[in-house]
């Protein structure tokens, strides 16, 4: 939800549309430099969530962050960057900021995965009090983007947790549903559906999900294309939608919608004919 105005906006608006949990930017995702919190804003953005009961938030970090660059300026800036964005997030309150894990670029695969080991063990050493931790998100896998494959998460997990394991409780995953579907995981079929969900288990694990972006894909299946469409009006259709929320397994971890916010012509925000779409869905 959007944060203009103050960041706890998003969260009177998403209670305004029937949210459970509400995902933020706790600064413009598009630039590096950012404005810093204030004691009055932070008390409102608590104050707001006692207030609607919006106990589950998630922050996204800046799209600009990547920790897999072999230019180590850039890598540099990405893991101060992120380093900020934890110290923001816990000032707030919200426990987990979920970013992507990065572009090896000029690199390759492995080169890639070793920066990212390496830069989150100097983010979570510089961010053992800051009281929120990290959540790598699946990727479509355009270009060179890393993440995209379970095995990629599972090695980038356990690279940080093989190397210091007091950080194994600081680094979670965040599961795209766009983006799975895209990198080539299927989700509609019962068979399927359980196959890639063992897939993420062998990988890195199922208790590492602590939040779902739920979206449908504009592109077909296996296109690596991250291109976000309404639920159900892409090319996933609804069944993984059902798989997934009817799934026991993941019934206490928060989902969180990523769509256009536009509006919808009956008059409604999108967000609200998403979430009613979903909540369908539930048997």
């Amino acid at each position: 939800m959007s944060v203009a105005g103050g960041h706890h906006n998003a969260i009177t608006s998403g209670a305004g549309i029937g949210c459970d949990c509400v995902q933020i930017f706790t600064k413009n995702n598009n630039r590096w430099a950012a404005k810093p919190l204030t004691e009055e804003g932070i008390a409102q953005f608590k104050q707001a969530q006692q207030e609607h009961g919006i106990s589950h938030t998630l922050s996204h970090a800046s799209y600009l962050i990547n920790i897999a660059s072999p230019k180590d300026e850039l890598r540099t800036k990405s893991k101060n960057a992120l380093v900020d964005e934890l110290e923001r997030a816990g000032k707030l309150g919200v426990p987990h900021v979920v970013f992507h894990p990065g572009s090896f670029t000029t690199g390759t695969e492995d080169s890639g995965i070793e920066l990212i080991v390496e830069s989150l063990l100097e983010v979570l050493d510089k961010t053992t009090s800051a009281g929120a931790d990290i959540l790598l998100e699946n990727t479509a896998g355009q270009g060179t983007n890393l993440g995209w494959q379970f095995e990629q998460l599972g090695r980038m997990i356990n690279g940080v947790e093989n190397h210091n394991a007091r950080f194994a409780d600081r680094i979670g995953v965040c599961i795209d549903t766009c983006h799975t579907f895209a990198a080539g995981y299927p989700l509609a079929e019962a068979g399927d559906y359980t196959a890639t969900f063992k897939a993420m288990d062998d990988a890195f694990g199922l208790d590492r999900i602590k939040a779902f972006h739920l979206n449908d894909s504009k592109k077909p299946f296996g296109s690596r294309r991250d291109r976000h469409e309404h639920i159900g009006l892409g090319e996933m259709g609804l069944e993984p939608f059902r798989n997934l929320l009817n799934d026991p397994r993941f019934q206490e971890i928060p989902m969180y919608l990523e769509t256009e916010k536009d509006d919808h012509d009956d008059g409604r925000t999108w967000d609200e004919v998403n979430l009613e779409t979903l909540r369908n869905l539930i048997a």
